[in-house]
């Protein structure tokens, strides 16, 4: 058993494959965007399985659109490791693609080892975990946790539809069902992602082990007032959709800090749309996109059902019209006690320090989770910056949290 205790990654490897996905989706002006499906996606698809090609791994995708390569035993339980390659709008390098590529280096490693592989290994890279059109789509699909209803009305923000955008890319949605994995096909998941927040660096630690993730809801807030000219209408007669709006946001903040989990919850109006855009007319719509986080799926139902109470309330103080769309919820989810214990073994046997801390953030981990026991592994993100084209994370940090995902691997593998 020490030989795998002494494996490590080729950190000249992985630094080469983050360097060259980085580019991959760049606009002349610098700003980085995979949107799942799209032309600047599917080059980085092709140039993933043509890097698994190269290390004598075949890389294939399923019918949702998420791309895996195995390593070991190509039939039976397998251990994986992954995370995504689409990235949101005028994004960083390292969100998502840290735990692709990670896995993949693990899975060279792996083979490079000659080691007689108990399980097999696989590193997936899940489609459409962004949120374009649905977040976390390509795990769900994988879950069996993907409502093809959703699929079929699902639209991006300028209006294309995901089944157009599949299709484009060579997928058929009608397929999407056969990318469930049979139940026990996991044997454990384990991901590696960037914080994204300032814990870990403020603290001076390079890695974090994730307890759980906080579940999300996505709700499209929608006020809809009259277009009178601005000069001429007076203030106690326009029916203004931004002032209604305005109260809104300010208030759900105030809700949110007051009844949801003690510095765990978190709301953001990060989308919003006001018509008809002109200084001279009173605004007559207005719709924001609304995201709840919490630790606790009963809160984020809480602080939902407090918004739609809330817009109600507002709507006929203003005697504007309101509408309370509900567009997707992610469940809060604890990360498995094993698959944690081998994280932290692993991280003690490198000799490095950690501490235990929840994901502000979703990510495949959790949705992984419901069918399959999962952990997460955070690195440090410089100066807390992260869906941003600024976002980093320094070289040795990289290379300590891809060796931790090695050695916890491999504990998993032989446990």
């Amino acid at each position: 058993m020490a030989e795998w205790k002494d494996l490590r990654i080729d950190m000249s490897r992985l630094k080469s494959d983050i360097e060259t996905l980085s580019k991959i989706g760049r606009s002349p002006e610098g700003a980085l965007g995979r949107h799942a499906f799209e032309p600047p996606y599917e080059e980085a698809r092709a140039w993933l399985k043509a890097r698994m090609a190269e290390a004598g791994i075949e890389g294939r995708d399923d019918p949702a659109g998420n791309t895996f390569g195995r390593v070991g035993p190509q039939d039976g339980p397998c251990v994986m490791s992954g995370s995504h390659i689409d990235t949101v709008p005028d994004g960083g390098p390292l969100d998502g693609a840290l735990g692709v590529l990670s896995a993949l280096e693990v899975a060279r490693s792996l083979k490079d080892s000659g080691l007689d592989l108990p399980f097999g290994f696989e590193c997936a890279a899940f489609v459409e975990e962004e949120g374009r059109f649905l977040d976390c789509m390509g795990s769900k699909a994988m879950a069996g946790q993907l409502d093809l209803e959703e699929v079929a009305h699902a639209t991006d923000p300028h209006g294309k539809k995901l089944t157009d955008a599949m299709k484009g890319a060579g997928f058929d949605p009608a397929r999407i069902p056969e990318a469930q994995r049979p139940q026990g096909d996991v044997k454990a998941y384990v991901e590696i992602h960037i914080e994204q927040g300032p814990v870990l660096e403020q603290s001076e630690l390079p890695i974090g082990v994730v307890e759980a993730i906080v579940g999300i809801n996505h709700t499209r807030v929608i006020f809809e007032g009259e277009p009178d000219h601005a000069g001429t209408t007076p203030m106690d007669l326009r029916k203004d959709a931004f002032t209604g709006a305005a109260e809104y946001a300010y208030r759900m903040r105030r809700i949110v800090l007051d009844e949801g989990t003690k510095d765990r919850a978190r709301i953001t109006f990060g989308i919003v749309d006001l018509l008809p855009g002109a200084a001279n007319i009173v605004p007559y719509e207005v719709s924001m996109m609304q995201e709840i986080r919490d630790v606790s799926d009963d809160k984020v139902d809480l602080l939902y059902a407090k918004g739609e109470t809330l817009a109600k309330e507002i709507a006929e103080k203003h005697r504007l019209g309101m509408r309370y769309e509900y567009q997707s919820r992610n469940l809060a989810a604890a990360m498995n006690l094993d698959v944690q214990a081998r994280i932290r073994e692993a991280t003690k046997a490198l000799d490095l320090p950690f501490v235990d801390m929840p994901s502000g953030a979703g990510h495949d981990a959790q949705v992984v989770s419901r069918v399959a026991p999962a952990g997460m592994i955070f690195v440090p993100s410089k100066g807390g910056r992260s869906h941003r084209r600024d976002e980093w994370t320094d070289w040795p940090y990289l290379e300590k949290g891809a060796n931790v995902l090695l050695q916890s691997v491999l504990r998993l593998l032989y446990a």
